[in-house]
């Protein structure tokens, strides 16, 4: 599977952001983007540098490859309403998203790892797709023999580290192990320090 290998927190400092929990520590203590000349290259940014670095910063958040992100962006487009709110849906509604935002993963990076190495059924089903699109009424339960392992076991710490809330599109249940999707993402309950706007005008340059 094809992903973005380069350090989670070089691309967080590149994008200002912290893009798993790692990097908070990092970005406290160094500000503006890493390269040792970078200092010396910041200036004002030119609305297409900031249309860019928005969605960057957005395409790496959920962790996508550029061909992917325009797919998305492309789909979003094409459907009724925002485009913007439309792309932050279609984003939230992806698998490994769904993991992270139950609460199963510190971050979307390691649930995409749970994912891909097959520790989830949807409907009864084992998946190992990170991208699978859910819809209201799908079930995601981690597998019986995965419940067997450590990380499962030990659960309630990974639970208690998390920063996600409850979600009006999601019901988990960290007994049973188990998401169901109840609904739609709505866009006040995507990541806020978004702009979506910025990467519809990118994308219609």
């Amino acid at each position: 599977m094809a992903r973005d290998r380069s350090p989670i927190v070089k691309q967080s400092r590149r994008e200002g952001v912290a893009l798993h929990p790692k990097a908070n520590k990092v970005l406290v203590k160094k500000t503006g983007i890493p390269g040792q000349h970078a200092h010396g290259r910041q200036g004002k940014p030119s609305l297409y540098l900031t249309q860019l670095r928005e969605k960057q910063k957005v395409r790496r958040m959920y962790g996508l490859l550029e061909k992917q992100f325009a797919r998305l962006m492309r789909e979003a487009e094409r459907r009724e309403g925002l485009a913007g709110e439309n792309l932050l849906q279609l984003l939230e509604r992806r698998l490994d998203n769904a993991v992270y935002r139950a609460g199963f993963a510190v971050s979307r990076q390691a649930a995409r790892q749970l994912v891909s190495h097959g520790h989830f059924t949807l409907n009864g089903k084992r998946v190992d797709i990170p991208s699978i699109r859910l819809s209201e009424g799908d079930v995601i339960a981690v597998r019986e023999k995965s419940t067997k392992s450590t990380y499962f076991k030990e659960i309630d710490n990974v639970l208690n580290n998390s920063v996600q809330g409850p979600l009006s599109w999601q019901k988990s249940d960290p007994k049973k192990l188990t998401i169901e999707i109840t609904g739609l993402p709505k866009r006040e309950e995507a990541e806020q320090n978004i702009n979506e706007q910025l990467i519809v005008e990118y994308y219609s340059r």
